[in-house]
């Protein structure tokens, strides 16, 4: 028998979004679920997935092992968020104001707000303020099912102050049980001082930035804001292959307000996601569906900026485009922690159905940031990353809107929420 030193057992269902990932048109809508589902893991590694009949054939718990009784409780994988912008201080509420009266996003970042307001907090903030900024949300994320995180610099902007942010994002993973996956987004506008004078920054990026990122292995990935009056496709592809070559995967914000071909690009250049696509035009989608480049799709920012446009997810899994869902956590167009709210976006707004936004949230999104050998599903070998809730069945994690039902959430094979409380580090 397998000895284990975590047992999960009597699920009322386990979900295990398990199969071959990345999920495409009809099997992003497929889920295994066990009846009385059980899961064990050793050493924060999944050795058992089944039911509880098979589990006491196979299974025993070791000597100081424990044992979570899982009776009434739908078990499914970790949430993982693969699009946020964790490390930025202060907040945009004045503008948020302002949106509620009519202006645009592009307006007020036309008036110097936008960004460039989470720029100016930023930058004034030590790093020691900016990794306690980041363990208060990462344990509002992790109270609601989110156990793996990608988290962008680009509130920087020159050198001293995105080193900072990728510092603070370091720290705060090893302070905190959600993992964080970091990228560097020097590219996520262009800073006042290099205002009149974009290629002259884009060659800091390149000849720099990039290079010293790379060598201190700050970032996984490298990330730009692919859109009119920021980046354009030229600059773009300039910027991402120098990323490449420097050994950094590549992610884009694409086709977010305007359909400038970022989709294309992201597909043709291997990038690992193509993130937003509100405009997408029908030739990024074909792109996307003939690629490996995951679609991650960002709807509260629809609903945050009051837009009735939204990314088309429909055509996107239909064409056969990995479709993944993020909360992209910001201060100006989406600042949401929930991953849960977010499934029930998903649903709402995007037209998808309850069975697509969980395997997008899990699965597909574990794909889009290239980790979906390790997370995303409840399979062997797999990390133990395990969320329990206290709900009749999954379909109530959109059908019962407005609540939290997050009972106990599994890091790693260990319990780290347990009855709605974050659990002190051992």
């Amino acid at each position: 028998m397998k000895s284990a030193d975590l047992i999960v057992a009597g699920c009322t269902e386990l979900i295990t979004c398990s199969g071959e990932i990345p999920k495409r048109k009809s099997d992003l809508g497929k889920l295994e679920t066990i009846k009385d589902g059980c899961v064990a893991s050793i050493d924060g590694k999944i050795i058992f997935a089944g039911s509880r009949h098979n589990l006491n054939r196979e299974v025993k718990l070791a000597a100081g092992g424990i044992y979570l009784e899982a009776d009434g409780l739908i078990g499914l994988p970790g949430f993982i968020d693969p699009h946020t912008h964790l490390p930025f201080a202060g907040d945009r509420d004045e503008e948020f104001v302002l949106r509620l009266q009519g202006l645009t996003y592009q307006e007020l970042a036309a008036k110097g707000m936008g960004i460039q307001t989470s720029v100016k907090a930023t930058r004034t903030a030590s790093k020691e303020e900016l990794v306690n900024l980041c363990l208060k949300r990462l344990d509002s994320m992790l109270l609601m099912g989110t156990t793996t995180v990608e988290a962008k610099s680009g509130y920087g902007l020159n050198q001293n102050d995105e080193i900072k942010q990728l510092e603070a994002l370091q720290e705060a993973d090893k302070k905190h049980p959600v993992d964080i996956v970091p990228t560097y987004m020097g590219a996520h506008e262009i800073p006042p001082e290099y205002r009149a004078n974009k290629s002259a920054y884009i060659t800091f990026l390149v000849e720099t930035m990039i290079p010293v990122i790379r060598e201190k292995k700050l970032a996984e990935f490298f990330d730009v804001f692919c859109e009119e009056g920021v980046y354009s496709i030229e600059d773009t592809r300039i910027l991402i292959r120098a990323a490449h070559q420097a050994g950094l995967k590549t992610r884009i914000h694409a086709d977010e307000f305007v359909s400038l071909g970022g989709a294309r690009l992201a597909a043709e250049e291997g990038a690992a996601s193509a993130d937003h696509l509100i405009a997408v035009s029908d030739e990024g989608i074909q792109s996307l569906a003939k690629s490996s480049t995951a679609a991650t799709l960002l709807p509260h920012v629809s609903f945050f900026l009051m837009q009735e446009k939204t990314a088309p997810a429909r055509r996107l899994i239909d064409e056969g485009a990995v479709v993944a869902l993020a909360t992209d956590f910001n201060p100006g167009s989406s600042m949401t922690e929930s991953m849960l709210f977010i499934l029930r976006l998903g649903v709402f707004l995007l037209k998808m159905s309850i069975e697509e936004v969980l395997n997008a949230s899990t699965a597909n999104a574990a794909f889009a940031l290239r980790r979906h050998q390790t997370i995303g599903s409840l399979e062997l070998e797999k990390k133990m990353d395990m969320v329990l809730c206290d709900l009749p069945n999954y379909r109530h994690l959109v059908y019962h809107t407005g609540i939290n039902p997050v009972k106990h959430v599994i890091k790693n094979g260990r319990i780290v929420v347990k009855n709605g409380r974050i659990q002190p580090s051992p």
